[in-house]
């Protein structure tokens, strides 16, 4: 992992203004003047290490935490986001909510340090561009949500993410059902016989065993972007990351996690609890099976902590406060907004209009 002083800035040399970094360029870039800061701007060489799991839960050393560079944090106090960020750019609003009852956070211990990042890859002038086409496809959302909601408080912010790597080795039982058919007579209601064919299970007794490996489990630690807004813009191509280095933070906001390693590692492990279970019944033979039973052993279980970069629109219409969010490496976009309910009983209307009139014709 690259080292930075505590004062390491990336200084413009035509006007001595703070570089920033680039998506578009994929460099150091003075925001005032554009010129590229020079000797800062090839890309991020060096192995990212995968730690082990078993021994971080048990402590982590002070050397693999902080962020490896002078940073100021704070907490809102809405949406409880920690922003991290450049001792000079504080900022007035939360970068999550936009709320503006922001107080300085100190922590006991400094957090663990980021492995690697995604740098940005997707320009701010595409994502408004994006955004403005998103709003336009949103039927169901007022008129007015194109002009109210406008992307004037877009904002670039890296996330947290814990990433998971196990081998499991599972065993399974279960009873395997095959279908068979069989004929059987009955009488109807106007007292006549008839003949059917009738579905039969055969259950037979099966068992088998699945290795399997999980590489690069997502897990986020943020809690200033909603969850289920993330999981829609994922995937983040873990195996394009960058080891961390502090110029691909310069000029954005980066979220501090609050979901912390452990409760993190127990997500990851329900889910792959979950997948293995599911991996399992896939491989259980004949058309339907029933009383499955999986015994498993993780090994080789590995961690990283990675920092994906989003693009964040936050706005609020009415009494609710809404969120956009774009992946900034793919481009992604998910997003929530107000629904006018005067387009939900047109819409409503229209389909039991349609429905009568289906109903109508099919009746002549």
């Amino acid at each position: 992992m690259q080292e930075a002083t505590a004062r390491d800035k990336f200084h413009c040399p035509a006007c001595g203004a703070e570089a920033q970094w680039n998506p578009g360029k994929q460099a150091l870039v003075c925001p005032y003047c554009g010129v590229i800061a020079p000797g800062q701007n090839d890309p991020a060489t060096g192995r990212v290490t995968e730690h082990d799991l078993a021994t971080a839960l048990r402590d982590t050393p002070d050397e693999d935490r902080g962020w490896k560079a002078e940073r100021t944090s704070v907490k809102c106090q809405s949406c409880q986001a920690i922003s991290v960020f450049d001792p000079e750019h504080v900022g007035q609003r939360c970068d999550f909510c936009g709320s503006s009852q922001l107080v300085p956070y100190e922590q006991i211990r400094a957090p663990i340090s980021p492995e690697s990042l995604l740098p940005f890859k997707v320009t701010e002038t595409a994502v408004r561009e994006q955004i403005r086409v998103w709003y336009g496809n949103r039927w169901l959302a007022p008129n007015a949500l194109k002009s109210r909601a406008l992307t004037d408080t877009l904002r670039g912010v890296y996330v947290p993410y814990w990433t998971f790597d196990a081998r499991v080795d599972a065993a399974w039982t279960a009873e395997s059902g095959y279908y068979y058919y069989e004929t059987e007579t009955f009488e109807d209601q106007g007292g006549r016989m008839q003949t059917r064919r009738v579905q039969r299970v055969r259950w037979e007794p099966s068992a088998g065993n699945l290795n399997h490996f999980f590489d690069d489990e997502l897990v986020p630690g943020t809690k200033g972007v909603k969850e289920s807004l993330l999981r829609q813009v994922e995937p983040f191509p873990t195996q394009e990351v960058a080891p961390y280095d502090v110029k691909f933070l310069a000029g954005w906001v980066v979220e501090q996690y609050q979901i912390d390693l452990r409760t993190a590692a127990q997500r990851s492990r329900e889910e792959m609890d979950s997948e293995t279970r599911a991996l399992c019944a896939r491989q259980v033979p004949g058309d339907t099976c029933r009383n499955l039973q999986v015994s498993w052993e993780y090994s080789g279980q590995t961690f990283k902590h990675v920092l994906c970069p989003i693009w964040l629109l936050s706005y609020v219409y009415g009494p609710r406060s809404f969120q956009v969010v774009v992946n900034g490496y793919t481009g992604q976009i998910a997003g929530e907004y107000p629904k006018s309910w005067l387009k939900i009983f047109i819409l409503v209307v229209a389909i039991l209009c349609g429905a009568a009139l289906v109903g109508y014709f099919s009746q002549r």
